[in-house]
């Protein structure tokens, strides 16, 4: 991996690997305005909050209200919330095309959210985060390409 590629703002430069680009996703019988939301509502799954986070006007919107520690947060979260975002990430790079085929045109450069307002899913601005949303990018563009750039033989979600 010696190209890396930085992405945060989804009207810049791979701005399609924010959560917030404007590519809606069909999960859990429902369709989501955008990853972001989908991630977001998970948080409150099973409960009013899902819906009201699902029909957010915006992506922003969503992360707010996904971010209200007044709503109850499940409790096995901490558990659960990188497998959320492997399923919101799939369902957006197999159910779009054009979105499938430019992860994969990146290659083996490694994918990096850049941003110091994150250290878990971004890098910290720094390099010190984890960047665990461009782990789970490069993880799913290894398995498009394993399997033959189809994305047919997605994980089946629930």
């Amino acid at each position: 991996m010696g190209k890396s590629i930085y992405f945060y703002h989804q009207d810049r430069a791979y701005g399609f690997f924010s959560n917030f680009s404007q590519h809606a996703i069909f999960l859990n019988g429902h369709q989501w305005p955008t990853s972001e939301h989908y991630f977001q509502a998970q948080k409150f799954a099973g409960t009013p909050h899902e819906s009201t986070i699902r029909n957010a006007i915006s992506p922003g919107l969503a992360a707010k209200l996904g971010r209200d520690r007044s709503r109850p947060l499940r409790q096995d979260w901490e558990e659960v919330k990188n497998d959320v975002m492997r399923q919101a990430l799939n369902a957006k790079f197999t159910q779009h095309q054009d979105l499938r085929q430019k992860l994969i045109a990146t290659g083996s450069a490694k994918l990096i959210e850049h941003t110091p307002n994150d250290s878990y899913w971004g890098d910290g601005g720094d390099g010190s985060g984890s960047n665990m949303l461009g782990r789970l990018l490069m993880e799913i563009r290894s398995r498009l390409i394993k399997d033959g750039q189809s994305g047919q033989e997605d994980l089946h979600l629930r």
